[in-house]
């Protein structure tokens, strides 16, 4: 497609995306993007959640709600009407027609911009995705939108969350925090990218405060359309298991024998997570997931496809900070994992 510019488009072209509507404001990175996105003043943003959930008082404040039932289609229709973008945030538990209903919707309704439910690690890296059993159901997502002909695609890369990862059990970074046990995959010394919460809420809401296309010829700033059936790629830090036992160390005050250090190859981790998963282990669909983006060279994207932080004007952090968040969550009795649910 040759490049447009907003000049040369019909009378009432909005140069701007204001409307969005989010499903999963009540999730972990869903609350950021929308806290995020209602403070650039900007973006009016409209929470699309089931009649019957059961966290609608927990909601960010200035949203506003649409209830919908999903074995309706008009009620999806009907949310979805006059939003500029759609942004998915679901669980890999949620039913596998979900997001498929949201597409369609989106196309009847008119949307013109779906982030889908991505937010992994770098989606072009075939054989990762196959292995971690989510890339053959992001790419008909894709290809989806792209047949309906309505709706353009930006799909999230930001790996793994940061804060949830490090807190949330033995099977994703390796920490145990009540037993003071680490599994190291390997060395420990593997970097992979992995992404706050924060960070995934400031990216959603730069990016979408972008003019969607450059004014004119001479205007060379960032512009929505540059992402348009494409990939952005963000990242809060580049580190290792190690990176992370030295910054829980000195944010805890531990000293490093206070706690048992094994090690486990990555890639017999990655297998028995399989079979773990096979025999109906919801863990061991965890444990693979963390194990394969561990593997050697497979977790960095950042050098291998660079990162849109700058673009996006994205801060750098405090690793230790984020750390305490981590820890934070774990005092309070850790995040949600399978086995727990």
């Amino acid at each position: 497609m040759s490049q447009q510019y907003a000049k040369d488009q019909p009378e009432g072209f909005k140069n701007r995306v204001q409307n969005i509507a989010i499903v999963g404001v009540s999730g972990n990175v869903g609350e950021y993007m929308a806290k995020s996105l209602l403070q650039t003043g900007m973006h009016h943003v409209t929470a699309v959640t089931r009649a019957d959930s059961p966290s609608l008082a927990n909601m960010p404040a200035g949203l506003t709600i649409k209830k919908v039932n999903y074995d309706d289609p008009s009620t999806l229709i009907d949310a979805l009407t006059g939003q500029d973008v759609l942004i998915i945030t679901m669980a890999v538990t949620a039913p596998p027609d979900t997001q498929d209903k949201l597409i369609d919707a989106a196309a009847a309704a008119g949307v013109p911009w779906i982030l889908p439910n991505e937010y992994s690690s770098d989606p072009t890296n075939e054989s990762m995705q196959k292995d971690i059993l989510l890339g053959d159901g992001r790419v008909k997502a894709r290809q989806r939108i792209e047949r309906l002909g309505v709706s353009s695609w930006i799909g999230f890369c930001c790996s793994f969350w940061y804060e949830y990862s490090l807190a949330a059990a033995a099977g994703t970074f390796g920490f145990d925090f009540a037993g003071k046990n680490l599994t190291l995959y390997d060395e420990g010394t593997t970097r992979i990218n992995a992404t706050t919460w924060e960070q995934c809420g400031r990216a959603a809401a730069a990016l979408l405060s972008l003019k969607v296309l450059p004014e004119d010829p001479t205007d060379k700033a960032p512009t929505l359309s540059m992402f348009r059936n494409d990939h952005m790629y963000v990242s809060s830090f580049l580190v290792s298991q190690r990176d992370m036992f030295e910054s829980v160390l000195r944010v805890s005050g531990d000293k490093e024998d206070a706690w048992t250090v094994r090690h486990e190859d990555v890639r017999e981790r990655y297998r028995a997570g399989v079979e773990e998963m096979k025999a109906g282990d919801r863990m061991g669909f965890v444990k693979l997931l963390y194990a394969r983006v561990f593997f050697p060279g497979d977790g960095d994207y950042e050098s291998k496809r660079g990162l849109h932080n700058d673009i996006l004007g994205l801060p750098k952090e405090d690793f230790d900070e984020a750390t305490k968040r981590a820890l934070d969550i774990v005092a309070r009795g850790g995040p949600w994992v399978p086995e727990r649910r």
